[in-house]
């Protein structure tokens, strides 16, 4: 704690892990750009493209309307509410049982999240989380005084995390089962069986399965990402299944801060108690604006997903002998470095500084403890050090190709005796 500091700070806070991402920029900002040798960014994922200009004037008109000053619902405006269950009907079939009693908008895929766990558990409470995670799940639960149970995945699986790994870790402080597909950070896919097995776990078990789907429209569209929402009588999706959904991604509005809590009403009666807390509403130009214009902007939400599919195609052809791809997906792709005796942070630092190139270590996403590692071992940390997350997302196919050129022309072993 600072010595300016005439207070304390809470357990909380000083427990938990700094964002890892502004030390990734503090190495990029060492590198010197040039005009023809600039900064390439593959850390965040951050769309590399607007929204389109509809949208864009929809919402200009939204924020400058008088009436739209005002508060909003705590769980947000219902025409966005009704317009997002058409789309998920849309993408996971039109049988799929969904109505717009089970929506929350919320300022960002993030709150959603917070506010899910505030409503699940308290100080001392466990939530599987599989690892490589994201870390702002892990940075959620930590503030809140909830463990983290690492749930770990590996190369040799595809980065898929494992049903019986899972299970053994299931204790009676278990209050969750938080997934992430397509994942952040690996980019693995979970496929629809896989998801379904989760499914039937926490049923088993009596514990919520939270899947976190910012993704989702990314994936190839040859079957929906899962038939969780199909109607069953032996599975009510309602009794154990949470969804969670961001906007920012799909119909590029990072900014905007919109997410979605798809649960039983029952479930959302105590998660709007939350929201009113913390946001009272979801911002509502965004949500006005973009409502009525769902059902025209498929085409732009299918196009962007299949333009990064094949970016990932490109990265993964392009990309140089000795670099390995473990998973990709969505927007990101987990690569394997060539180099042994190098830590992921000094490679991604070294990678940056030395040729420009911008990426972020699996360390960034993994339990910082002897305790959260204990259960996979020293070869797994070893190994861990080996990978490094490429965003694909916001970057354009030129990029994509200096990017696998620079990696190329990278000498670690060299660079890293300078």
């Amino acid at each position: 704690m600072s010595s300016a500091l005439g207070f304390s700070l809470s357990k909380g806070v000083l427990n938990t892990s700094a964002p890892p991402i502004p030390k990734a920029y503090e190495w990029a900002a060492r590198y010197n750009e040039t005009s023809s040798t600039p900064l390439i960014d593959m850390s965040q994922g951050v769309p590399g493209i607007p929204p389109p200009e509809e949208l864009r004037q929809a919402i200009g008109e939204a924020s400058a309307s008088p009436q739209n000053f005002s508060y909003g619902r705590s769980d947000g405006e219902p025409a966005l509410r009704l317009a997002l269950v058409d789309e998920m009907k849309a993408l996971y079939g039109l049988q799929a049982d969904i109505k717009m009693e089970d929506v929350a908008l919320t300022a960002g895929c993030n709150m959603a999240f917070m506010a899910v766990i505030m409503a699940l558990a308290d100080a001392g409470d466990e939530v599987i989380l599989p690892f490589p995670w994201y870390f702002n799940h892990e940075m959620d639960l930590s503030l809140l005084g909830v463990k983290a149970i690492g749930l770990p995945t590996l190369p040799e699986d595809g980065f898929l995390p494992s049903i019986a790994r899972c299970e053994a870790l299931i204790t009676t402080k278990t209050k969750a089962i938080a997934l992430v597909t397509p994942n952040n950070p690996t980019g693995a896919i979970y496929p629809p069986s896989l998801i379904a097995s989760y499914a039937d776990l926490a049923t088993k078990h009596r514990v919520p399965l939270i899947v976190d789907e910012t993704y989702r429209d990314f994936v190839p569209p040859e079957e929906p990402p899962h038939t969780l929402f199909t109607p069953s009588d032996s599975h009510p999706w309602r009794r154990t299944f949470i969804h969670l959904f961001s906007f920012s991604k799909s119909y590029c509005l990072p900014g905007y801060r919109l997410g979605a809590i798809v649960a039983s009403p029952e479930f959302l009666a105590s998660v709007k108690t939350v929201l009113d807390c913390l946001q009272i509403c979801p911002p509502r130009p965004v949500q006005l604006g973009l409502a009525p214009l769902m059902p025209s902007l498929r085409n732009f939400v299918q196009a962007n997903g299949s333009a990064i599919r094949a970016r990932h195609a490109l990265f993964r052809e392009a990309l140089p002998q000795g670099w390995e791809i473990g998973a990709q997906g969505g927007y990101f792709a987990f690569v394997r470095h060539p180099y042994t005796g190098i830590g992921g942070e000094r490679l991604a630092q070294m990678l940056v500084e030395k040729e420009g190139l911008l990426a972020l270590p699996a360390t960034f996403f993994m339990p910082t403890t002897a305790e959260g590692l204990g259960q996979v071992g020293d070869g797994y940390v070893t190994e861990s050090g080996r990978w490094l997350r490429f965003s694909v997302a916001n970057v354009d196919d030129k990029t994509v190709l200096e990017a696998c050129e620079r990696l190329a022309s990278f000498d670690a072993v060299s660079t890293n005796h300078l």
